[in-house]
């Protein structure tokens, strides 16, 4: 068994193919396959399922790719702790809710480039329950995401609190929503929402559950800028952050509904102990991603 080995199979295990891997580590895929088929030999057991497309790890395989991430994150700390310049090098795998926009991500990306030029970032947009278990399974270093507010986070994670994140109700004014509008008003309308795994979607179905009233998504759509059209054009009621609305194109075809009902989740930075020599690029990520979200003001570690 040697580092090369582990580094193959943790590139395939990611990329989910020979090919890919291949191409991360500008290697043959022969080359790939033989690393693979050393590593297996080595530890006496397969650790791939070769009939799955993309290829997946093997219950085996599961737990021999958490270890050699940490194998390889370990000599990555010991690089980056020995260097003249201790400066961090290597990679920063973050994953992102696609609720945070482009506006908010964009100081913190910058500032991560500028503070760490020789870390390369690699960017996986998901949903929050997925995101939770790639951090969990050290498939990523560390996720943006937002949880319903109240609901615990996972114990075995650090957790940067960044703070309530609330939305604004909109819907087009021929929708004839009623003014002011209750949550019984509301469950008439049809609604233009995320996909399932948003977290701002589970809060609402929720509490149209709790109070034993009708919820119907009328559009599921992942583009916050095509929900926007829809919702102008009068297919349901919508959700979006005031700073999305004041730069959408939308935002004169489309009214802020009078309503106590107030959609709120948390948003987090969530990452596994112990985070090494990435724990400065997260902080400071975790930093910068509040101030992008609120403006200056406390910021919690949980």
């Amino acid at each position: 068994m040697n580092l090369h080995d582990l580094e193959a199979f943790v590139a395939v295990v990611e990329t989910g193919s020979i090919v890919g891997a291949s191409g991360r580590l500008n290697l043959t895929q022969p080359g790939v396959s033989r690393r693979i088929q050393n590593l297996e030999e080595a530890l006496g057991t397969p650790l791939l399922d070769r009939l799955s497309k993309p290829l997946k790890p093997s219950g085996a395989g599961r737990d021999a790719y958490e270890h050699a991430r940490r194998v390889l994150r370990s000599l990555e700390d010991l690089k980056s702790g020995l260097a003249p310049d201790g400066e961090i090098t290597g990679e920063f795998r973050l994953g992102i809710l696609p609720y945070l926009s482009d506006a908010a991500l964009a100081v913190p990306l910058d500032r991560l480039r500028k503070e760490f030029p020789r870390l390369t970032l690699r960017i996986t947009s998901g949903w929050s329950p997925r995101l939770l278990e790639q951090v969990a399974r050290s498939e990523l270093d560390a996720a943006a995401l937002c949880l319903p507010d109240g609901d615990r986070p996972p114990e075995e994670l650090v957790g940067d609190d960044l703070g309530e994140q609330t939305v604004l109700l909109i819907a087009a004014p021929g929708l004839e929503v009623p003014k002011p509008a209750s949550l019984a008003d509301l469950s008439a309308f049809p609604w233009v929402l995320n996909e399932n795994g948003c977290g701002f979607r589970r809060f609402i179905r929720h509490s149209f559950e709790a109070a034993r009233l009708p919820f119907q998504v009328g559009v599921e759509a992942l583009s916050a800028d095509l929900r926007m059209s829809l919702v102008a054009r009068g297919h349901g009621i919508g959700i979006v952050t005031p700073a999305a609305l004041t730069g959408s194109p939308w935002r004169d075809a489309i009214e802020i509904l009078d309503t106590d009902f107030r959609p709120q989740v948390r948003a987090w930075v969530f990452h596994r102990p112990p985070a090494g020599r990435l724990q400065r690029p997260i902080s400071l990520f975790s930093e910068a991603l509040f101030t992008s979200l609120h403006g200056a003001g406390p910021f919690l570690k949980a």
